[in-house]
Protein backbone atom coordinates (compact mmCIF):
# COMPACT_ATOMS: atom_id res chain seq x y z
CA UNK A 1 0.00 0.00 0.00
CA UNK A 2 0.93 3.71 -0.34
CA UNK A 3 1.67 5.99 2.24
CA UNK A 4 1.02 10.07 2.05
CA UNK A 5 1.01 12.41 4.94
CA UNK A 6 -2.47 14.58 5.48
CA UNK A 7 -2.46 18.09 5.42
CA UNK A 8 -2.99 17.90 9.42
CA UNK A 9 0.76 17.09 9.13
CA UNK A 10 1.78 19.90 7.91
CA UNK A 11 -0.60 22.32 10.04
CA UNK A 12 0.19 20.57 13.27
CA UNK A 13 3.84 21.17 12.49
CA UNK A 14 3.69 24.57 11.41
CA UNK A 15 2.03 25.49 15.13
CA UNK A 16 4.66 23.54 16.76
CA UNK A 17 7.46 25.45 15.32
CA UNK A 18 5.96 28.80 15.71
CA UNK A 19 5.04 28.39 19.34
CA UNK A 20 8.67 27.10 20.29
CA UNK A 21 10.25 30.22 17.89
CA UNK A 22 7.83 32.12 19.70
CA UNK A 23 8.68 30.93 23.07
CA UNK A 24 12.65 30.95 22.28
CA UNK A 25 12.09 34.76 21.29
CA UNK A 26 10.04 35.85 24.03
CA UNK A 27 11.52 33.58 26.70
CA UNK A 28 8.08 32.69 27.89
CA UNK A 29 7.71 28.41 28.67
CA UNK A 30 3.79 29.16 28.61
CA UNK A 31 4.16 29.10 24.62
CA UNK A 32 6.23 25.86 24.50
CA UNK A 33 3.56 24.33 26.61
CA UNK A 34 0.92 25.40 24.00
CA UNK A 35 3.52 23.55 21.37
CA UNK A 36 3.61 20.39 23.18
CA UNK A 37 0.18 18.82 22.22
CA UNK A 38 0.97 19.25 18.68
CA UNK A 39 3.90 17.69 18.82
CA UNK A 40 2.60 14.97 20.92
CA UNK A 41 0.24 14.31 18.23
CA UNK A 42 2.52 14.55 15.48
CA UNK A 43 4.60 11.95 17.14
CA UNK A 44 2.20 9.33 18.66
CA UNK A 45 0.25 9.58 15.02
CA UNK A 46 3.73 8.81 13.45
CA UNK A 47 5.12 5.81 15.58
CA UNK A 48 1.32 4.06 15.69
CA UNK A 49 0.96 4.42 12.21
CA UNK A 50 2.31 1.06 10.88
CA UNK A 51 1.11 -1.03 8.07
CA UNK A 52 -2.55 -2.45 8.49
CA UNK A 53 -1.56 -6.07 6.70
CA UNK A 54 -4.86 -5.48 5.10
CA UNK A 55 -6.68 -8.64 3.00
CA UNK A 56 -9.50 -8.22 1.24
CA UNK A 57 -11.66 -11.60 -0.17
CA UNK A 58 -14.56 -10.79 -2.90
CA UNK A 59 -17.56 -13.46 -3.13
CA UNK A 60 -20.23 -13.25 -5.70
CA UNK A 61 -23.71 -15.78 -4.88
CA UNK A 62 -23.87 -16.44 -8.53
CA UNK A 63 -21.70 -16.09 -11.68
CA UNK A 64 -24.35 -16.45 -14.13
CA UNK A 65 -27.79 -14.52 -14.65
CA UNK A 66 -29.83 -12.96 -17.00
CA UNK A 67 -30.39 -9.42 -17.47
CA UNK A 68 -32.29 -7.27 -15.30
CA UNK A 69 -31.37 -9.62 -12.76
CA UNK A 70 -30.46 -8.68 -9.43
CA UNK A 71 -26.45 -10.52 -7.56
CA UNK A 72 -25.17 -10.81 -4.21
CA UNK A 73 -22.18 -9.82 -3.20
CA UNK A 74 -20.04 -9.64 -0.50
CA UNK A 75 -16.78 -7.99 0.49
CA UNK A 76 -14.82 -9.59 3.25
CA UNK A 77 -11.82 -7.39 4.74
CA UNK A 78 -9.25 -8.82 7.33
CA UNK A 79 -6.91 -6.68 9.00
CA UNK A 80 -3.49 -8.00 11.37
CA UNK A 81 -3.51 -4.22 13.24
CA UNK A 82 -6.82 -2.31 14.04
CA UNK A 83 -8.13 0.13 11.82
CA UNK A 84 -9.88 3.12 13.32
CA UNK A 85 -11.36 3.93 9.43
CA UNK A 86 -11.27 2.04 6.33
CA UNK A 87 -12.79 4.19 3.37
CA UNK A 88 -13.96 0.86 0.73
CA UNK A 89 -14.96 1.71 -2.63
CA UNK A 90 -15.66 -1.56 -5.47
CA UNK A 91 -15.18 -0.36 -8.68
CA UNK A 92 -18.37 -1.41 -10.73
CA UNK A 93 -19.08 -1.25 -14.89
CA UNK A 94 -21.40 1.36 -16.22
CA UNK A 95 -23.54 -1.40 -17.12
CA UNK A 96 -23.99 -2.99 -13.31
CA UNK A 97 -25.84 -0.34 -10.66
CA UNK A 98 -25.65 -0.73 -7.25
CA UNK A 99 -29.30 -1.43 -5.96
CA UNK A 100 -28.78 -2.22 -1.93
CA UNK A 101 -25.49 -1.01 0.17
CA UNK A 102 -23.64 1.48 0.43
CA UNK A 103 -20.55 2.11 -1.64
CA UNK A 104 -18.23 3.67 -0.78
CA UNK A 105 -18.56 2.93 2.84
CA UNK A 106 -16.40 3.75 5.75
CA UNK A 107 -15.99 0.85 8.46
CA UNK A 108 -14.03 -0.35 11.54
CA UNK A 109 -11.99 -3.01 11.29
CA UNK A 110 -10.69 -5.04 14.42
CA UNK A 111 -7.65 -6.71 14.31
CA UNK A 112 -8.34 -10.88 14.23
CA UNK A 113 -12.25 -9.78 13.23
CA UNK A 114 -13.08 -9.78 9.53
CA UNK A 115 -15.72 -7.61 8.61
CA UNK A 116 -18.15 -8.25 5.81
CA UNK A 117 -20.07 -5.32 3.21
CA UNK A 118 -22.98 -6.95 1.75
CA UNK A 119 -24.31 -5.51 -1.28
CA UNK A 120 -27.09 -6.03 -3.67
CA UNK A 121 -26.22 -5.08 -7.64
CA UNK A 122 -28.14 -5.63 -10.67
CA UNK A 123 -27.08 -5.95 -14.12
CA UNK A 124 -28.69 -3.87 -16.51
CA UNK A 125 -27.19 -4.74 -19.48
CA UNK A 126 -25.60 -8.28 -20.97
CA UNK A 127 -22.34 -8.58 -21.52
CA UNK A 128 -19.10 -10.71 -19.85
CA UNK A 129 -17.89 -8.73 -16.54
CA UNK A 130 -15.13 -8.94 -14.11
CA UNK A 131 -15.89 -7.55 -10.67
CA UNK A 132 -13.80 -7.62 -7.80
CA UNK A 133 -11.46 -4.42 -8.07
CA UNK A 134 -11.68 -2.59 -4.45
CA UNK A 135 -9.99 0.42 -3.70
CA UNK A 136 -9.25 0.56 -0.07
CA UNK A 137 -7.79 4.12 2.11
CA UNK A 138 -6.81 3.49 5.51
CA UNK A 139 -6.69 6.76 8.08
CA UNK A 140 -4.77 6.59 11.40
CA UNK A 141 -6.38 7.05 14.55
CA UNK A 142 -5.22 10.71 14.39
CA UNK A 143 -6.15 11.19 10.95
CA UNK A 144 -2.17 11.41 10.21
CA UNK A 145 -0.89 9.03 8.00
CA UNK A 146 -3.04 8.29 4.57
CA UNK A 147 -2.74 4.64 2.96
CA UNK A 148 -4.37 3.42 -0.34
CA UNK A 149 -4.17 0.09 -2.19
CA UNK A 150 -5.97 -1.74 -4.74
CA UNK A 151 -7.04 -5.07 -4.61
CA UNK A 152 -7.74 -7.19 -7.53
CA UNK A 153 -10.01 -9.53 -6.45
CA UNK A 154 -11.85 -9.67 -10.11
CA UNK A 155 -14.66 -12.02 -10.49
CA UNK A 156 -16.10 -12.95 -13.44
CA UNK A 157 -19.88 -12.13 -13.89
CA UNK A 158 -21.51 -13.12 -17.27
CA UNK A 159 -25.31 -11.75 -18.07
CA UNK A 160 -27.32 -13.78 -20.53
CA UNK A 161 -29.36 -11.48 -22.54
CA UNK A 162 -33.69 -12.22 -22.00
CA UNK A 163 -34.83 -14.52 -24.50
CA UNK A 164 -38.26 -13.83 -26.29
CA UNK A 165 -41.41 -15.64 -26.72
CA UNK A 166 -41.36 -17.79 -29.29
CA UNK A 167 -43.73 -20.75 -30.51
CA UNK A 168 -43.18 -21.44 -34.46
CA UNK A 169 -39.71 -21.05 -36.07
CA UNK A 170 -38.73 -21.02 -39.59
CA UNK A 171 -38.47 -24.08 -41.86
CA UNK A 172 -35.29 -24.69 -44.09
CA UNK A 173 -36.16 -25.33 -47.68
CA UNK A 174 -34.36 -28.79 -47.22
CA UNK A 175 -33.74 -30.63 -43.87
CA UNK A 176 -30.35 -32.49 -43.08
CA UNK A 177 -30.29 -36.62 -43.02
CA UNK A 178 -29.66 -36.81 -38.99
CA UNK A 179 -33.26 -37.64 -36.78
CA UNK A 180 -34.94 -34.69 -35.47
CA UNK A 181 -38.39 -32.94 -35.00
CA UNK A 182 -38.73 -31.32 -38.69
CA UNK A 183 -40.68 -32.98 -41.06
CA UNK A 184 -38.89 -33.53 -44.37
CA UNK A 185 -40.82 -33.23 -47.38
CA UNK A 186 -39.22 -35.93 -49.15
CA UNK A 187 -40.82 -38.98 -48.61
CA UNK A 188 -39.35 -41.52 -46.41
CA UNK A 189 -39.41 -44.23 -43.68
CA UNK A 190 -41.09 -41.84 -40.73
CA UNK A 191 -44.40 -41.16 -38.88
CA UNK A 192 -46.53 -38.35 -40.57
CA UNK A 193 -48.22 -39.96 -43.89
CA UNK A 194 -47.60 -37.84 -46.92
CA UNK A 195 -49.25 -40.19 -49.91
CA UNK A 196 -50.27 -43.30 -51.52
CA UNK A 197 -48.44 -45.46 -54.04
CA UNK A 198 -49.12 -48.50 -55.69
CA UNK A 199 -47.62 -51.67 -54.05
CA UNK A 200 -44.47 -52.68 -55.57
CA UNK A 201 -41.68 -55.96 -54.84
CA UNK A 202 -39.69 -55.53 -51.66
CA UNK A 203 -42.61 -53.06 -50.04
CA UNK A 204 -42.95 -54.16 -46.14
CA UNK A 205 -46.47 -55.28 -45.93
CA UNK A 206 -47.23 -53.23 -42.44
CA UNK A 207 -46.93 -49.94 -44.79
CA UNK A 208 -49.95 -51.30 -46.92
CA UNK A 209 -53.11 -49.40 -46.58
CA UNK A 210 -55.86 -51.90 -46.37
CA UNK A 211 -58.96 -49.46 -46.71
CA UNK A 212 -57.50 -47.89 -49.99
CA UNK A 213 -56.17 -51.19 -51.40
CA UNK A 214 -60.13 -52.78 -50.27
CA UNK A 215 -61.81 -49.59 -52.42
CA UNK A 216 -59.43 -50.46 -55.21
CA UNK A 217 -59.36 -53.90 -55.96
CA UNK A 218 -55.23 -54.22 -55.67
CA UNK A 219 -52.75 -53.30 -53.03
CA UNK A 220 -51.66 -49.55 -51.92
CA UNK A 221 -48.80 -48.51 -49.39
CA UNK A 222 -47.99 -45.23 -47.17
CA UNK A 223 -45.84 -43.04 -47.58
CA UNK A 224 -44.62 -40.95 -44.92
CA UNK A 225 -42.95 -37.69 -44.36
CA UNK A 226 -39.23 -38.56 -42.03
CA UNK A 227 -38.18 -36.60 -38.96
CA UNK A 228 -35.03 -34.44 -39.85
CA UNK A 229 -32.73 -32.01 -38.65
CA UNK A 230 -31.93 -29.20 -39.97
CA UNK A 231 -28.77 -26.72 -40.17
CA UNK A 232 -29.42 -23.37 -39.24
CA UNK A 233 -26.63 -20.60 -39.09
CA UNK A 234 -27.21 -17.10 -37.34
CA UNK A 235 -25.73 -14.37 -38.95
CA UNK A 236 -24.92 -11.50 -36.89
CA UNK A 237 -23.82 -8.41 -38.68
CA UNK A 238 -21.67 -5.92 -35.93
CA UNK A 239 -20.41 -3.85 -38.95
CA UNK A 240 -22.25 -0.85 -37.88
CA UNK A 241 -25.54 0.03 -34.86
CA UNK A 242 -27.98 2.66 -34.20
CA UNK A 243 -28.22 3.54 -30.95
CA UNK A 244 -30.69 5.53 -28.70
CA UNK A 245 -29.37 5.94 -24.97
CA UNK A 246 -28.54 2.65 -23.15
CA UNK A 247 -30.70 0.28 -26.60
CA UNK A 248 -29.56 0.04 -29.56
CA UNK A 249 -29.76 -2.82 -32.86
CA UNK A 250 -27.39 -4.57 -31.54
CA UNK A 251 -29.16 -5.42 -28.33
CA UNK A 252 -31.85 -6.50 -30.41
CA UNK A 253 -29.17 -9.19 -32.24
CA UNK A 254 -28.02 -10.31 -29.22
CA UNK A 255 -31.47 -11.47 -27.92
CA UNK A 256 -33.07 -12.71 -30.86
CA UNK A 257 -29.89 -14.83 -31.65
CA UNK A 258 -30.09 -16.45 -28.36
CA UNK A 259 -33.57 -16.85 -28.09
CA UNK A 260 -32.96 -19.07 -31.71
CA UNK A 261 -30.50 -20.27 -30.99
CA UNK A 262 -32.11 -21.72 -27.82
CA UNK A 263 -35.29 -22.98 -29.35
CA UNK A 264 -33.51 -24.92 -32.58
CA UNK A 265 -31.04 -26.73 -30.01
CA UNK A 266 -34.21 -27.75 -28.29
CA UNK A 267 -35.61 -29.13 -31.48
CA UNK A 268 -31.93 -30.66 -31.96
CA UNK A 269 -31.19 -29.42 -34.92
CA UNK A 270 -27.39 -28.33 -35.51
CA UNK A 271 -26.62 -24.12 -34.84
CA UNK A 272 -23.74 -21.85 -35.66
CA UNK A 273 -22.86 -18.89 -35.81
CA UNK A 274 -21.25 -16.31 -37.98
CA UNK A 275 -20.32 -12.96 -36.25
CA UNK A 276 -19.34 -10.21 -39.53
CA UNK A 277 -17.65 -7.19 -38.84
CA UNK A 278 -14.63 -5.50 -38.31
CA UNK A 279 -13.45 -9.26 -36.96
CA UNK A 280 -14.84 -12.75 -38.35
CA UNK A 281 -15.86 -14.75 -35.68
CA UNK A 282 -17.68 -17.90 -36.12
CA UNK A 283 -19.04 -21.37 -34.57
CA UNK A 284 -19.40 -24.53 -36.72
CA UNK A 285 -22.63 -25.79 -36.39
CA UNK A 286 -23.10 -28.16 -33.39
CA UNK A 287 -26.13 -29.44 -31.24
CA UNK A 288 -26.33 -29.97 -27.31
CA UNK A 289 -26.31 -27.47 -24.10
CA UNK A 290 -22.71 -26.97 -24.72
CA UNK A 291 -23.16 -25.55 -28.43
CA UNK A 292 -26.01 -23.43 -26.84
CA UNK A 293 -23.46 -22.02 -24.41
CA UNK A 294 -20.71 -21.49 -26.76
CA UNK A 295 -22.93 -19.27 -28.86
CA UNK A 296 -24.01 -17.77 -26.06
CA UNK A 297 -20.19 -16.75 -24.97
CA UNK A 298 -19.05 -15.81 -28.46
CA UNK A 299 -22.39 -13.58 -28.35
CA UNK A 300 -21.33 -12.00 -24.94
CA UNK A 301 -18.10 -11.06 -26.62
CA UNK A 302 -19.70 -9.13 -29.74
CA UNK A 303 -19.38 -5.64 -30.02
CA UNK A 304 -19.42 -3.22 -33.01
CA UNK A 305 -15.89 -2.74 -34.58
CA UNK A 306 -15.80 -0.13 -36.85
CA UNK A 307 -13.38 -1.29 -39.51
CA UNK A 308 -13.09 -0.22 -43.23
CA UNK A 309 -11.04 -3.14 -44.71
CA UNK A 310 -13.52 -5.38 -46.86
CA UNK A 311 -14.37 -8.77 -46.04
CA UNK A 312 -16.45 -11.42 -47.85
CA UNK A 313 -18.39 -14.36 -46.53
CA UNK A 314 -15.75 -16.34 -48.62
CA UNK A 315 -13.30 -16.25 -45.65
CA UNK A 316 -15.60 -18.61 -44.10
CA UNK A 317 -14.49 -22.03 -43.74
CA UNK A 318 -16.70 -24.28 -45.76
CA UNK A 319 -17.75 -26.47 -42.55
CA UNK A 320 -19.12 -23.24 -41.06
CA UNK A 321 -21.79 -22.88 -43.60
CA UNK A 322 -23.27 -26.57 -44.59
CA UNK A 323 -24.93 -27.00 -47.73
CA UNK A 324 -28.60 -26.56 -47.60
CA UNK A 325 -28.32 -24.80 -44.78
CA UNK A 326 -31.09 -22.02 -43.54
CA UNK A 327 -28.97 -18.77 -42.64
CA UNK A 328 -30.98 -16.27 -41.00
CA UNK A 329 -29.13 -12.37 -41.04
CA UNK A 330 -30.20 -10.51 -37.49
CA UNK A 331 -29.07 -6.86 -39.27
CA UNK A 332 -29.73 -3.41 -39.70
CA UNK A 333 -28.93 -2.99 -43.00
CA UNK A 334 -26.46 -0.07 -42.31
CA UNK A 335 -23.36 -1.48 -44.25
CA UNK A 336 -23.04 -2.02 -47.23
CA UNK A 337 -20.64 -5.42 -46.57
CA UNK A 338 -22.98 -6.99 -44.87
CA UNK A 339 -25.69 -6.67 -47.62
CA UNK A 340 -23.42 -7.41 -50.66
CA UNK A 341 -22.33 -10.54 -48.03
CA UNK A 342 -25.88 -12.08 -47.89
CA UNK A 343 -26.86 -11.19 -51.18
CA UNK A 344 -23.52 -13.77 -52.25
CA UNK A 345 -25.13 -16.17 -50.32
CA UNK A 346 -28.05 -16.36 -51.83
CA UNK A 347 -26.17 -16.34 -55.08
CA UNK A 348 -24.37 -19.26 -53.84
CA UNK A 349 -27.59 -21.20 -53.29
CA UNK A 350 -28.22 -21.11 -49.36
CA UNK A 351 -31.39 -20.63 -48.52
CA UNK A 352 -31.29 -16.59 -46.53
CA UNK A 353 -34.03 -15.02 -44.29
CA UNK A 354 -33.01 -11.81 -43.00
CA UNK A 355 -34.75 -9.73 -39.99
CA UNK A 356 -34.30 -6.38 -40.12
CA UNK A 357 -33.56 -4.84 -36.71
CA UNK A 358 -35.22 -1.68 -37.80
CA UNK A 359 -32.90 1.83 -36.71
CA UNK A 360 -36.42 3.46 -37.27
CA UNK A 361 -36.91 3.82 -33.49
CA UNK A 362 -33.09 5.10 -32.76
CA UNK A 363 -33.20 8.03 -35.53
CA UNK A 364 -35.52 10.76 -35.80
CA UNK A 365 -35.42 13.34 -38.68
CA UNK A 366 -33.54 16.93 -37.76
CA UNK A 367 -35.91 19.86 -37.45
CA UNK A 368 -34.92 21.92 -40.26
CA UNK A 369 -36.55 21.47 -43.79
CA UNK A 370 -33.29 20.19 -44.98
CA UNK A 371 -32.56 17.07 -42.57
CA UNK A 372 -36.22 15.88 -42.75
CA UNK A 373 -35.86 15.55 -46.36
CA UNK A 374 -32.66 13.94 -46.03
CA UNK A 375 -34.60 11.24 -43.61
CA UNK A 376 -37.24 10.90 -45.87
CA UNK A 377 -34.00 9.82 -48.69
CA UNK A 378 -32.66 7.65 -46.43
CA UNK A 379 -36.28 5.60 -45.49
CA UNK A 380 -36.65 6.00 -49.50
CA UNK A 381 -32.99 4.12 -49.98
CA UNK A 382 -33.35 1.47 -47.28
CA UNK A 383 -37.29 0.91 -48.81
CA UNK A 384 -35.13 0.16 -52.25
CA UNK A 385 -32.51 -1.83 -50.53
CA UNK A 386 -35.33 -4.65 -49.17
CA UNK A 387 -36.35 -4.94 -52.73
CA UNK A 388 -33.26 -5.79 -54.00
CA UNK A 389 -33.19 -8.42 -51.27
CA UNK A 390 -37.01 -9.48 -52.50
CA UNK A 391 -36.05 -9.95 -56.11
CA UNK A 392 -33.24 -12.11 -55.11
CA UNK A 393 -35.77 -14.05 -53.11
CA UNK A 394 -34.64 -13.13 -49.74
CA UNK A 395 -37.50 -12.53 -47.45
CA UNK A 396 -36.96 -9.52 -45.34
CA UNK A 397 -38.72 -8.55 -42.02
CA UNK A 398 -38.26 -5.50 -39.60
CA UNK A 399 -38.22 -6.15 -35.98
CA UNK A 400 -38.63 -3.02 -33.66
CA UNK A 401 -38.01 -2.56 -30.10
CA UNK A 402 -41.90 -2.35 -29.06
CA UNK A 403 -42.84 -5.97 -30.87
CA UNK A 404 -42.16 -9.85 -29.77
CA UNK A 405 -39.56 -11.37 -32.45
CA UNK A 406 -42.58 -13.67 -33.39
CA UNK A 407 -43.59 -10.76 -35.50
CA UNK A 408 -40.49 -10.82 -37.82
CA UNK A 409 -40.81 -14.94 -37.69
CA UNK A 410 -44.86 -15.30 -38.81
CA UNK A 411 -43.72 -12.25 -41.61
CA UNK A 412 -41.05 -14.11 -43.22
CA UNK A 413 -42.86 -17.51 -43.12
CA UNK A 414 -45.45 -15.90 -45.12
CA UNK A 415 -43.80 -14.94 -47.51
CA UNK A 416 -41.96 -18.09 -47.57
CA UNK A 417 -45.24 -20.04 -47.96
CA UNK A 418 -46.36 -17.51 -50.79
CA UNK A 419 -42.77 -17.43 -52.61
CA UNK A 420 -42.51 -21.38 -53.01
CA UNK A 421 -46.58 -21.53 -54.18
CA UNK A 422 -45.30 -19.24 -56.70
CA UNK A 423 -42.18 -20.85 -58.34
CA UNK A 424 -44.49 -24.16 -58.13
Amino acid sequence: MSRALSPRVSAYAALAGLGLIAALITRRAELAILAAPFLLVLGAGLLLSGEPGLRVDLRLDRDRVLEGDEVGIEVEIAAERTVQRLEVLLELPPEISLVEGDNPAAVHVVAGKPRTLRLRLRADRWGGFRIGDVDVRVRDAFGLVVRSGRWECSTPLKVFPRQEALRTLLRPAETQLYAGDELSRRKSEGTEFADLRPFAFGDRMRRINWRASARRSELWVNEQHPERNMDVVLFLDSFAEARRGASGTLDLAVRAAATLAARYIRRRDRVGFVSFGGMLRWLAPGVGLAQLYRIVDALLDTEISLSYAWKAIDIVPARTLPPQALVIALTPLLDERSVRALLDLRARGFDVAVIELSPLAFVEPGPDRAEEIAYRIWKLQRDTLRSQFLAAGVPVAPWRPDEPLAAPIQEVTRFRRYARVVRV
